[in-house]
């Protein structure tokens, strides 16, 4: 490959716990890692922990760069907390910096560097930044692209300034058809995983998670409280598999808000009983400590799941709802099968997805839908045993290295109508 030697990713979200709030913070925290590991020098700015160091040397290769915090002291939520002021004080303050401290340097040593900013939030920044370069005479050494990963404040973005300074991309097909509804053209390059994530479930971890599950059928979603996540549809589909005789749980992990009351509300309708596990650590022993003693129906667990504890659950369940209604990549049914474990996903942006051979496809949000297909998976297990089967080798073909592979091909062609 001969991608540029600099590189620089422009993300709200990034790997802090402030800042991983959905899919993108998974996505630019691994490719900034894979990028360093072939190399590459990166700089991820991102929204970050206001209380951590403002410039972080993660590795060799990689620098984390905690932009407006002096704005996220002001709002302690999440990196979206205090949106609008950080979004301004990005547009005035990114570009200048990207600009004059990393694209002309590089330059001036006869190298490239790349720039790949994430959504809408940075769609002006990538406009300032391609206006700055060519003020400063350093375009042409500046590959610049901007990356669409959901449809989320598309109203506010520019799109004709946007296509003329910077190559547009996206995740996935369905994500180009939902750009090309705007006019807009774009290139697909899809989301990659880290190799280690590969039967990425601590051999220990997974025996103690399957020892507390106890052999009861489990179900486990994981994602924000959203009527978009097809939220109804797995707690219709748990009735439905109760009502044919099926001791099955639902484990949950969500973000708690308005809508986490309604899905609640609606498990009650239906019969099903409801515990939440509110402790509020991360040891991920002590989590299933209190899945082992739980007999709800559904279990909300409001603990943070590290990675490995997360890797085991997923492993150990009988299957992963990732069942959302419209999604544009499907990250977490990639990691869930990278696992070891089987996922349900919808039937939009989840492409690496087969139906019922390496995952579970739902065409509709209907609850019977979902427990037809888990009920026969339930009913029999050697359905299940291909499906990791068939989810391990799919993994390996969506790996980083993978993805690196065709983003580099695509910065070739880029540079070629840029020059």
């Amino acid at each position: 490959m001969a991608l540029p030697q600099r590189i620089v990713i422009l993300s709200f979200e990034g790997p802090d716990r402030y800042a991983s709030v959905g899919g993108l913070s998974t996505r630019v925290s691994q490719l900034a890692r894979a990028f360093g590991e072939l190399g590459c020098i990166v700089d991820l700015i991102f929204v970050g922990d206001p209380a951590a160091a403002a410039v972080e040397a993660c590795t060799p290769n990689l620098t984390l760069r905690r932009w407006s915090q002096w704005i996220s002291a002001c709002h302690p939520l999440n990196a979206y907390d205090g949106e609008e002021r950080k979004v301004l004080d990005w547009e005035s303050s990114v570009p200048g910096f990207v600009v004059d401290s990393i694209v002309v340097p590089t330059a001036v040593t006869g190298e490239r560097t790349l720039v790949i900013a994430e959504e809408w939030q940075t769609a002006n920044v990538a406009i300032a930044i391609d206006r700055l370069a060519r003020l400063r005479g350093v375009r042409s050494a500046l590959t610049l692209m901007w990356n669409a990963n959901g449809t989320n404040g598309w109203e506010r973005v520019d799109w004709p300034a946007l296509r003329a300074a910077a190559a547009i991309t996206t995740v996935s097909k369905h994500m180009k058809s939902e750009l090309s509804r705007k006019g807009v053209e774009s290139l697909v390059i899809p989301n990659g995983i880290d190799t280690g994530l590969h039967d990425s479930a601590d051999p220990r971890l997974l025996a103690e998670m399957k020892e507390a599950l106890a052999g009861r059928p489990t179900l486990v979603k994981v994602g924000r409280f959203d009527p978009e996540k097809n939220w109804m549809q797995a707690i219709d589909a748990l009735a439905e598999l109760h009502a044919a005789g099926i001791d099955a749980r639902l484990i949950v992990r969500g973000r708690f808000n308005e809508y986490t009351e309604r899905v609640f509300a609606h498990a009650y309708e239906r019969g099903l009983s409801v515990e939440r596990l509110a402790y509020e650590g991360s040891d991920g022993h002590k989590v299933i400590d209190g899945i082992a003693l739980s007999e709800a129906q559904v279990l909300h667990l409001r603990a943070y799941l590290d990675e490995q504890t997360l890797s085991a659950l997923y492993a150990a369940a009988d299957a992963v709802l990732a069942n959302s209604g419209r999604e544009p990549f499907g990250l977490v049914g990639l990691e869930v099968i990278a696992a070891g474990g089987i996922a349900v996903c919808g039937a939009t942006g989840e492409e690496y997805a087969d139906p019922f051979v390496n995952a579970i496809v739902c065409d509709t949000a209907d609850g019977r839908e979902l427990a037809t297909y888990l009920r026969a998976l339930l009913e029999n297990p050697s359905i299940g045993e291909k499906m990791r089967r068939a989810g391990a080798e799919t993994a390996e073909r969506y790996s980083w290295p993978h993805a690196l592979a065709a983003l580099d091909l695509k910065i070739r062609y880029i540079d070629t109508v840029t020059s």
